[in-house]
């Protein structure tokens, strides 16, 4: 029911958000990333989906799926000859990456390792971290939202007063 007040307040006087994750894909994409952290070390994801007006979020790919060494070090380090699997998995299913999640010890904001090495280094990507491990709050208004600028610039959404990424229902004629 909160879901559906959110989506109508903001669809009256907000406007349509830049990426729309389901709720359930959302909360099983967060507690993957909770186990997958063991409140240890940071997990993450590529956020899979279409791009149309909004990005939608049908599929989280973890990146210990796509590299299984990406989480060794205790940091997210993907190792780009791993890729190849993804691409095919995207040309198979007719998705693409949206965006991508990955969590933080504490806070949400950026280190300077994810400002340096974006995971997918295209103007106009969207990054999102969550604090925590995921075991905490993994709503908008309570995490990180990025877009990336190019030339290692980046614009933090994190805090406007509606963000960038919707979790819930949205009508598909806006």
């Amino acid at each position: 029911m909160a879901s559906l007040i959110s989506t109508l307040a903001r669809f009256v006087i907000g406007g349509p958000p830049d990426i729309i994750c389901p709720v359930d894909v959302w909360d099983k994409g967060m507690a993957e990333l909770a186990r997958r952290s063991n409140r240890q070390r940071e997990s993450g994801a590529f956020l899979l989906g279409t791009k149309k007006k909004v990005r939608r979020i049908h599929e989280f790919v973890f990146y210990d799926d796509v590299d299984p060494d990406a989480l060794s070090t205790g940091i997210v380090v993907i190792d780009g000859r791993r890729l190849g699997w993804l691409w095919e998995h995207c040309r198979r299913t007719g998705l693409e990456v949206v965006a991508d999640v990955h969590v933080h010890p504490r806070g949400f904001g950026q280190s300077r390792s994810d400002q340096a090495n974006p995971v997918i280094a295209e103007v106009g990507h969207k990054a999102i971290i969550i604090p925590d491990f995921a075991t905490g709050s993994t709503s908008p208004g309570g995490i990180g939202v990025y877009e990336y600028l190019g030339a290692r610039r980046w614009r933090d959404d994190s805090r406007l007063q509606h963000s960038p990424l919707h979790i819930g229902w949205w009508p598909t004629w806006r």
